[in-house]
Formats: C-alpha cells, structure tokens, sequence
C-alpha cells in the first residue's frame, strides 16, 4: 500500500512556492497562513494541494480566514495541547500548543499527524454489518433496532450479564462516566476497558499502598528531582514528549537516570546506569537495591518512623535477598546492584517511574508495591521531585478508570457494595429498588450479582468459552460490545478468533474497524458502527498527572460517523431508559449535553475530588495556559491565579470553594486548602495493636497535629466544628443520612416532625466525606487544615492481598526451571468469576522446547492497537513491517539473517509470520515484539476480510497470538512480558 522511502533522485520538479514564501517571509507562521489563504504548512500544503500552490488574493484570504480550536492529543496520557486551523468547517493544519505547560510547544510524530486521525481516508464512514460473508451498509435506524433486538432477546433468555459493555480509554471524561452509568441501567458489572490490561495493578498496587492508585506527582515535577530512576518503562518512544521533562532534570540537575530493562531501549540511551535484568525479576531486582540501602543504614528513618506501617516487615524479607541470590535470579552483578543503590541514596529526592513492563506481570501488584517501597525507604514521597510517576498510555486512561469504566466499582472507585450503589442512586436522583432489579437475581457466594466483581476484559474470552457450571454469574457471555477497543492487544488471540464466532452478537464501534473486523470467520452477527474521533465531540479529559484538560471541537462529526454518548443515547431509547439515564442531563435531539454530564460527576466523585472541575474553570484553564509555571503548575496571577493546571484531583469541595487542585499527592509542606495532603486513612486507625495513623506530623496549618481518621459528621461534632456547616450543608447531610426526601433533584423538607428520631445522631454522625453530596464535611476538614481522608501512615505491608510483602515468583512460563520450587507461582483459583490457572501451568516444563523468552513493547510511530495509527500515512509510512528483535547469538545459531522471515510461536501454539531485526539491543536468549500490529493472522493476510476502503494501509501479525495465558493475582492484569517461544527461519 506504501511506497518505502529512499534515497534516489526525486522524479517530478520539487514545488517550492510555498515553501520558498514561508522561508522568506517575516511573519510568524499563523500569519503567514492568513496572508497566503492557506492553513497548511510546508509538504503538508503541497500534498494537500496536489502538489501545486494557486496564487492567493487579498479577497480569498478574507473569504477563507483562518480559525483556531484548542485540543488535546488523542494518543498517550501526556496531554500535549493541539492547535487545529479549520477553515469553513474542515481542519486544514494543525500546530503544537506552545503555551501548554505539558508539551511546550512540542509534539512527538504520533501527535504532529492526529488530523490525518480524524479525515482520515480509512475510516469507518456509516454503519455496515456482515450478511452472508459480505459487508452491507445499513442506517443508524435499522443497526440500533436490530442490535437492540437481539440484546433485549437475549437479555430475556440469559440475563444482563450474557451481554459485555467493554468500555475505552479513548472515550472522553464526560462520555466514560456515561457509559459506566449506562451499564448500572442496563443491570451488569460486565464493563471494563483497557486499564485491566495496562495499569490495573499499579491502581491496585499503590492505592492499598498510600490511598490513591495514581500518578503522585507529575511530568513537569520530575524538573526537581535529583535522580531519575525508570523500570518496565520506555517513555522514548511510548510518551516522548515526557522525555523533555526527564531530560530537563538530567541536565539542570545532574540527575542521574537509572533505566532497568531486560532491552536496551531509546530510553536506555539516554541513561547513565542501564540495568539488563531478566524479564519477570523486578522484585528480586528491587529487593537488592533495598538489601544495600538497609545493609549501610541508607534509609529514611525518621520518615519510616512517622509515615510507614510495616517496613519491618518488609527488611526483613528484603535482607534474605542475599547480592548473589539477586544475580541469580535477576541476572545483574551485585556491583551495579550496590551502584545503583548508593546512587539513589546520595541523590534525593528521586522519582520513580514505571510502565507496563512492570504492570503484566502474573504477580505484577507485587512489582509495583515494590517499587513503592523503594520510594517510602528512601523518603521520596511526598516531596517535589519525588513520587512514583507512572506513565498512562492513552489519552484518558487515567479519566475512564477514575470515572469507573471497571469491573470491580462505580465512578469515582466507590466500589459496589449496597453503599456504593445508594451513594450513585442518591447522585443520579434514581429508585435503588429500580437499579437494583436491572441486575439478575441469582446469587453467588451468597452475594447478589449488583456486589460481585464482572468479568474483567482480559478474560472475556472464557465468559463465552468456559463451561457455564465454572462461572460465577447465570450464563455465559453471548453478546460483546467492543467500543473503543482493539482486541489484537490482548493475549490468546488464537482462543479470542474462536470465542468471536461462538458469539451471538458482535458489535465494534470505532472510528476504524479494528481487528475485531477480522480476526474472526463469521459471516452473519456483525456490526461496525462508525464513531467519531474526540476531535469532532467536546469534553474533558484526564492527562497522566491527574490534570482535567478541556477539548473544544474541532470539526463536526464526518462521514456517518456519531460521538459516543449519541450513541449511548440512541441505544438507550431502545432499551427504554432514557428518561430516566438523563433525568437531570440536558438531550438536544440526540445529543446529551456534556457540560451537564461533567456537573453530575461533579455531584458525585467526592472519593478522589473531581468535583471542583467545572466545565467553567477547566475552560478558563486551557484559555490561560500561558500563566502557568513551566515547574509547579501554578498560576502566576490572571484569572486562575493560584490554581495548578488542570486542577489535578483532588481538587476538593465544590467549584464554588475554588480549591486549586493537588499537584503532588501526600505532600505536607503546604496547606490542604492550597494543594497539600497527607497519606489516606483507608485502612484503619490500628492493625495487630499498632498505630496505622501518622505518628506526630501532619500538613502545614493543621489544627490536628497527628495522625486523625477519615472524617464524619460524628468526628466534626466530637471536634466542635459541626456549627462550621451551612444549613443547606446540613440539609444534604440529612438527606443522605434519609431524613429528608428529594424531589427532581431538590432538597425537601424533614421527613420528621416533632421530637427529633433517636437515631438522628447515629445516622447523621455516620454520613462521611466521601457520601456528603454538599461537601461541607470536606470544606470544614479543610477550614480546620485537616485532610478530609485522615492523616495516616502508608502500609508496605497489604494484608488483604494474596503476598502481603511483596516476593518474587516465577513467572507462569519459566526458563529457569532451577527457580520454580523456591519461588512458585500461585495455586489454580477462582476470582472474578472465572477460574484462573497458576500452578497447573507452571508444573510444566515448556522450555526445552520454547527457550527463548518472549517480551513486548511500543514504538514511537503507533499507539495501541494501532488501528487508527496504521491507517494514517503519514506514520505507517515510518514503520511498515512487523518484525521481531533476536540477539546475534541466537540468530546465528538458530540460521536466521537480519531482514529474513521467521515463524515465533508460542507453548499454547499460537505462532507467527514476521521480519528479522537482529539487534543486541535485546540479551541472548530474549526477543521482542512491538504489539501495535494486526490484519495478519498465523501467516495469513486478511486485507480482504475488511470492509471496503477501511483497511489500514500497514497490516502485521499480532505478537498477542504468539502470547500466552497468565494473569495477576489480583486484578487479572495479562501478561506480556516474560513467556516463552521459540523462533526459527521460515
């Protein structure tokens, strides 16, 4: 489909109207653009123009004026601000937005091409479904009827559970909590989206560590750290414009970057210590950093003393990591060991940062409490230039997953228990018996199915193929609705085509088709619904560091094409819950306005403080850009004046009480009520009879001055500041604690009258911070200087988790037999509803066969599934081959030669076709994969299962259909980075 680029002599006469005028004018280049009548710049005017430039008037340039719209990249979580130029409705060219604290005028290639994303020519352009092998194009009408049908059809035969909502990250804030909304009325938990298979166990891992399961400080923060070190990481080419901030430090500072990686990567490149350990190690690895740090007394004890539960605990697993035990199970001398630990210690603050190469992990939760540890040990947390920075991947992974666009919780990680559910319905003004009764009234575990945990996205396979006697809900998985989702980044592709065609009903809405178009052999029970890009919709979206950015529109939607929650909104009409979805969200026509959607959330995510966002301030924030520190992110002066940029939550209370957001989490060198914040009580005040709250520190202005539980009424009338609250305060405290009613989402009068109940105190005193819609709880804690979640020690030590000190385990597939019996993997379980194999698999031994040890990873050029990226030229141009990385060694003695074929296949025998790159940027006896590719399948092309003109223009093999089983013990997360294969010439 390209043409690969070379070095020979151009064919055609060079056109340089345009080029020459920009190089000789002396204007700036917007300008330029409005003199000219053009709104495109350098080759990109002359391949829009056909190669020729027409000569522009005074009265075109008039006719044709150029506007601006200001727009968030739609790639990885860095947030970088784009600059679209449209004229008369269609986007002609496109600038990085300079005033931007995040990107700073930068964009990375993904990024400088997201116009191509939107017009692109491959897109899905009106709504088709499969008939007899062949694609037919069909109206809105008839697919939302037909759909609807099926899925109300089999809803009545199966329960609501048979049909799976997977949700995106690409969906916007306002769009995300829609769809988590939507699901709770159409009655399942089955709704997840691509956080379970990238970040699910750094949310599970930090969250039980210290409160918040998030980035803890930011890009722009890693300017104060004094060292820089990176893990399972590769943000060169993954999130490159992050790499300006890491550099930034490097120079400024002379902070030494540590990368640790079992491939030497383009991040790697830059560093001054690069660790190659064995994929799979990390703990190991980290245990021996922490074994030198304790060995010379390194660590922070006064910190550990106030602030850490467990540490004990956790040296003295961490002393029997022995530095020659370390090399033996993670491959790295003691020597860089001992380097790399005295570096850290003589460098503080620190920052760690880590990826997915720490998250897919079997035993991934313990990787990143790990690497939490580390930071606690060394004092790093809470401090500028500190923190664990953890790098999202897509654009609003961090919004979908705050917004609840899970599995396992409602918005807000409220979680689902009857409490969580009575919150959610006292926000959305609805019935709780009517919520209720959506969902089946089977049980499991004595626990009615609105309680239970769905089936996470990574395993949505076995909801259609395993034996409906082993699944913990009524029926197996009939319908799956893919929405914004490629299935190719998914392990076990090879049983993914064959749940596919067992399915009833498959339905992708997309802006592209995605291998979900293709994978399969079904001829009939598709449908592909064309979506429109966030370019053509309007919204926030959450960046990486917990900023809320504002995107305008850019175009109105193309093609056939709808936004995402019109589509909601169409498919909720036909399942006759419209009415009551949008009660208090305005619907014009068939759109529901999302300034209104973003004011429910407001209502409700007291938890996590995404309630001070309103659409006014997120908007006032990106139309003042240029008044925000490069460093802290806070405003200097102008009408933010004091906020930090995009008021990272918790921004707390309501947008009335103007809180400027939390740029760094758990930091108390500054007052609640400007920024600062302590460790979350979420754990308790005691554990074993010790003292799990702060020991005699708190934040800046604090009239507790200890540690303090989570607030509740109660504790504000045992401090004397109940008289603190307003009466409509009290009335909403009343109302949750039911002693008021509502009526359209009003406030009525006492349901009492009279001697006040006896139960008044108990009811009241129980209503905390996290349920008082008036956020008054929050507003006095904060008053008083207090942290409305408690001041608490973080735990390093989990016990609710299945290794409450984080240990090394083997993963499933293992090379180093010698390793399995001192460090096993878990035995065979059921969570989640599914059974879930450890033991049984790794009792067997498949390297004899399978020696070398398969990872995966990102490029620079594509970004997820790569559906979207591999249909735009202007990239797939840069990277037109799927290709597979072999260390020298192993290519030599297996007789493969550098740009030949290969065939990689793994132990369950998935197997794939791919070019040779013969690199030692891999070790002997590792390869890698990118995982950005599909439309190939085990060697065969499937262009033509495409509908017509929608193929991407680069098509590859899946590294996921050579990827094998293998999930983490806490929260299904797949893993991708350390199985085994083997690899021979084709």
């Amino acid at each position: 489909m390209l043409r690969k680029k070379t070095n020979s002599v151009s064919r055609s006469a060079r056109p340089g109207g345009i080029v020459a005028a920009a190089a000789e004018a002396r204007v700036d280049r917007r300008g330029f653009l409005r003199g000219s009548g053009l709104a495109i710049g350098g080759l990109a005017a002359i391949a829009a123009t056909g190669g020729t430039v027409t000569q522009a008037t005074a009265q075109t340039a008039a006719n044709t004026a150029v506007e601006t719209v200001k727009s968030v990249c739609t790639h990885c979580s860095v947030g970088c601000t784009v600059i679209a130029e449209t004229q008369n409705g269609v986007w002609t060219g496109q600038e990085p937005g300079w005033d931007s604290p995040f990107n700073l005028g930068a964009h990375c290639a993904k990024g400088a091409a997201v116009r191509e994303h939107a017009h692109g020519e491959r897109r899905l352009k009106y709504p088709m479904k499969k008939v007899g092998g062949e694609w037919q194009r069909i109206s809105w009408d008839e697919a939302i009827n037909e759909i609807g049908d099926q899925m109300l059809s089999i809803r009545e035969e199966s329960g609501p559970d048979s049909v799976y909502w997977l949700g995106s990250a690409k969906h916007n804030n306002e769009q995300a909590y829609l769809f988590r909304k939507f699901a709770a009325y159409w009655g399942t938990n089955n709704v997840d989206h691509q956080a379970r298979i990238c970040h699910s166990t750094t949310v599970a891992g930090v969250a039980n560590t210290w409160g918040y399961g998030a980035m803890t400080n930011s890009y722009n923060d890693i300017h104060n750290s004094k060292a820089i070190f990176i893990i399972g990481g590769n943000p060169a080419e993954a999130h490159p414009v992050s790499l300006l901030h890491v550099l930034k430090a490097k120079e400024q500072n002379n902070a030494p970057l540590i990368v640790c990686d079992p491939r030497f990567t383009r991040t790697a490149a830059h560093a001054d210590e690069y660790v190659r350990f064995r994929p799979g190690a990390d703990v190991a690895l980290v245990w021996g950093i922490l074994y030198h740090i304790f060995e010379n007394g390194w660590e922070d004890k006064e910190f550990i003393r106030t602030r850490v539960w467990g540490m004990d605990q956790i040296k003295e697993e961490v002393m029997r990591w022995t530095p020659d035990e370390v090399e033996n199970v993670t491959g790295v001398p003691e020597s860089q060991v001992k380097r790399v630990a005295r570096t850290l210690a003589n460098n503080r603050p620190g920052t760690v940062i880590w990826c997915m190469g720490g998250t897919q992990h079997t035993n991934g939760n313990n990787n990143t409490r790990a690497y939490c540890i580390l930071q606690l040990a060394l004092g790093n947390m809470g401090v500028a230039g500190g923190g664990t920075n953890i790098f999202r991947g897509h654009d609003n992974v961090q919004g979908a997953t705050d917004l609840g666009v899970l599995a396992d919780t409602l918005p807000g990680y409220y979680g689902l228990s009857d409490g969580a559910w009575g919150h959610w319905a006292r926000v959305w003004d609805e019935d709780l018996d009517w919520l209720k009764a959506r969902f089946s009234e089977a049980t499991f575990n004595d626990q009615p199915m609105r309680n239970l945990n769905g089936i996470p996205v990574s395993r949505w396979i076995d909801g259609v193929l395993e034996d409906p006697a082993n699944l913990d809900q009524p029926a197996n998985t009939r319908a799956m609705v893919l929405w914004g989702h490629a299935p190719n980044s998914q392990t076990r592709m090879t049983e993914m085509k064959t749940a596919m065609e067992k399915l009833d009903l498959l339905v992708v809405v997309d802006p592209y088709p995605t291998v979900s178009a293709v994978l399969h052999d079904r001829t009939d029970g598709v449908y592909l619904l064309p979506a429109s890009t966030q370019f053509e919709t309007y919204g926030s979206v959450t960046a990486s560091n917990r900023s809320l950015q504002w995107r305008e529109k850019v175009v109105d939607p193309l093609f056939e094409s709808l936004p995402d929650h019109v589509i909601m909104k169409k498919f909720a009409d036909k399942f006759g819950f419209s009415d009551r979805i949008f009660r208090h969200i305005e619907v014009n026509g068939d759109e529901p306005l999302i300034e209104d959607i973003t004011r429910e959330f407001n209502k409700g995510m007291w938890t996590i403080g995404y309630t001070g966002q309103s659409p006014e301030r997120m908007r006032m924030h990106m139309q003042n850009q240029h008044t925000f520190d490069r460093t802290t992110l806070r405003a200097k002066g102008g009408p933010a004046d004091g906020d930090f940029y995009g008021m990272p939550w918790p921004a707390w209370g309501n947008p009335e009480m103007n809180h400027p957001g939390t740029a760094n989490l758990y930091d108390m060198s500054m007052p609640v009520a400007e920024g600062g914040l302590t460790f979350r009580a979420r754990f308790g005040v005691e554990r074993d009879g010790d003292n799990l709250l702060a020991e005699g520190v708190a934040s800046v202005g604090s009239e507790i001055q200890d540690g303090y539980p989570e607030f509740t009424m109660q504790m504000l009338r045992d401090l004397g500041w109940d008289g603190d609250l307003t009466d409509e305060e009290m009335k909403q405290i009343e109302y949750v604690a039911g002693f008021r009613d509502r009526t359209d989402g009003v406030v009525g009068e006492t349901t009492f009258t009279g001697e006040v109940p006896s139960d008044y105190e108990e009811r009241t005193g129980a209503v905390n911070w996290k349920t008082d819609l008036s956020g008054g709880i929050q507003r006095v804690a904060i008053a008083h200087g207090c942290a409305p979640f408690g001041n608490a020690k973080a735990r390093a030590v989990v016990w609710t988790f299945p290794d409450p000190v984080p240990i090394h385990r083997e993963p499933l597939y293992t090379n180093r037999r010698d390793l399995v019996e001192a460090y096993p993997t878990y035995e065979d379980k059921k969570f989640w509803r599914v059974p879930t194999m450890y033991k049984s698999i790794q009792e067997n031994d498949f390297s004899q066969d399978y020696p070398i040890i398969l990872t995966s990873g990102r490029l620079v050029e594509y970004e997820g599934g790569g559906d979207e990226t591999r249909s735009n030229p202007w990239l797939a141009e840069l990277q037109q081959d799927m290709f597979v990385e072999i260390n020298p060694r192993d290519a030599n003695n297996l007789g493969i030669r550098e740009g030949g074929q290969v065939w990689v296949e793994g132990p369950e025998g998935g197997k794939v076709l791919v070019m040779a790159m013969i690199t030692e940027r891999v070790g002997e006896g590792v390869a890698f994969m990118p995982f950005h590719f599909g439309g190939m399948y085990q060697g065969e092309d499937q262009r033509s299962k495409y509908p017509e003109g929608a193929d991407p223009y680069v098509l590859g093999e899946s590294t996921n259909t050579a990827q094998t089983y293998g999930y983490d013990s806490v929260t299904q997360m797949q893993e991708t980075k350390a199985t085994l294969c083997k690899i021979w010439a084709a």
